[in-house]
């Protein structure tokens, strides 16, 4: 041990010795990964060996049956004592027994569960999960209560050892996605999960330089729990709080609890508003700029639309410009405490964006357009398509620029075959669009009530359709 993990080097590795029937017994930990009151029991309990057990006993055997904990393992493999001692597990080593005995007394530093900041909902539970893996698999078992969900675990990265856990039902999901998963989490050649979920989330979909996310992440557990239901899998990585859900499509990154926490029609309004804002958040400014380009193709009764004075700057620049400045003002927010990104508001909205359009640099117009896209992107739920849409815009204006109407109408083209192309694990992104399924694009429309859309999705090939 001194040599595999630094026994005596390093200081949160614990290391007790204790005599049992004239036998060494070690006893390993990491300090701050275990449950010291636990170990401390543990520990008396076995002293009390010496005065309480027969002599014609042999001590493995005693051992075993003294240790009072439900979780309780043997192993003769080095290597699997050490990665679990590393995860927070306590080893015991007899002198002369070739079998180590794991006892699982993890109690991992962390946060109570709460909800999510980018998922919150009016109505609704207010639980979220944590960056402890076995607390959210426990936040999952509690909704979905069936002996046949599985959460079976593997550890990936050579010297990370991160604990990844696999959560399906097995009667419903399908048995050859759930095989393609394991597969691509073996295939994992990594020293580790530096960023977590979404150091797994490239491994398993290889995404490439297709800005467009291929998985669908939550915090919530009713959300993972709606989709195992469906027939999904799951993907947990410990340290991170952040579910992966696959497969999915489009469509699947458009919507929101919020949607199924009201009725169908206030569900299906929201919606649509939503709908409508991803929309303008894509294809407002390339069409304002296009029209402010071509004021011939505007019908006289809203020929108003163009700046009538394009200020010192071409509108091309005001444009990028005023686009960059507002990804600055959220990136700035991310990295500014609370109590300043209020203050930070204010200062970017009334002294730069008034005194830029005072001495010229923007068009009032362009101000206007770029911040109802600006808009359509913060209300896109999921935060890794509302930066795919956004570099889908800049994309169409730069082309609009160079080539006009040819250039925005290729630009919109190549767009939707790249959305075409785009598979994840298998399952078509456009889907139930292209593939046409009109029974599904129905439910993507329309948020219907519960008792009428029960029908899982049939592009994940559900075991179960009902």
């Amino acid at each position: 041990m001194k040599e595999k993990v630094g026994v005596g080097k390093s200081f949160d590795l614990g290391f007790r010795e204790i005599i049992l029937r004239k036998q060494r017994v070690h006893v390993y930990y990491t300090t701050g990964l275990c449950d010291a009151s636990i170990v401390v029991e543990l520990l008396k309990v076995l002293v009390a060996i010496n005065d309480n057990e027969p002599e014609d006993k042999e001590l493995p055997a005693i051992i075993h049956n003294r240790l009072v904990h439900q979780q309780v393992e043997k192993t003769k493999d080095i290597e699997t004592a050490v990665t679990q001692l590393l995860s927070g597990l306590i080893i015991l080593f007899i002198d002369g027994y070739n079998e180590a005995f794991i006892v699982d007394v993890r109690h991992y530093p962390g946060r109570n569960p709460e909800e999510p900041d980018t998922e919150r909902v009016v109505r609704g539970s207010r639980d979220g999960y944590t960056e402890n893996i076995i607390e959210n698999t426990g936040l999952t078992r509690r909704r979905v209560r069936d002996p046949r969900l599985r959460n079976e675990i593997v550890q990936v990265g050579k010297r990370s050892k991160a604990d990844v856990c696999i959560s399906y039902i097995q009667d419903i999901a399908d048995a050859k996605l759930i095989e393609l998963i394991k597969e691509e989490l073996k295939n994992v050649k990594s020293d580790g999960l530096s960023m977590a979920e979404k150091t797994l989330d490239e491994f398993i979909v290889h995404q490439g330089f297709n800005p467009f996310p291929l998985v669908r992440y939550t915090e919530r557990p009713d959300v993972a729990a709606n989709h195992l239901f469906e027939g999904h899998v799951l993907v947990m990585v410990d340290t991170s709080p952040s579910i992966i859900i696959t497969p999915t499509t489009y469509f699947h990154h458009v919507q929101h609890a919020e949607e199924y926490r009201q009725s169908p029609t206030v569900g299906s309004f929201i919606r649509w508003v939503r709908f409508l804002g991803i929309i303008l958040s894509i294809f407002l400014l390339p069409i304002w700029y296009l029209l402010s380009l071509h004021p011939e193709l505007l019908p006289e009764t809203i020929d108003f639309i163009g700046p009538k004075d394009q200020g010192n700057i071409p509108l091309f620049l005001q444009i990028l410009l005023a686009d960059i400045g507002i990804e600055f003002l959220r990136m700035a927010a991310i990295h500014t405490p609370t109590p300043l990104s209020t203050a930070m508001g204010l200062i970017a909205a009334v002294l730069i964006g008034e005194i830029a359009v005072d001495v010229g640099m923007f068009t009032p117009e362009v101000i206007l357009y770029v911040a109802i896209a600006a808009i359509g992107s913060y209300s896109t739920p999921s935060y890794e398509l509302s930066v795919a849409n956004k570099i889908v815009r800049v994309i169409l204006i730069i082309m609009t620029a160079i080539f006009g109407l040819p250039g925005f109408m290729i630009g919109s083209t190549l767009f939707v075959l790249v959305l075409v192309r785009t598979n994840s694990l298998n399952t078509p992104y456009l889907w139930p669009l292209i593939p046409f399924n009109f029974k599904a694009l129905l439910q993507v429309l329309i948020r219907y009530s519960v008792p009428s859309s029960e029908t899982r999705p049939s592009i994940i090939h559900p075991k179960q359709k009902l």
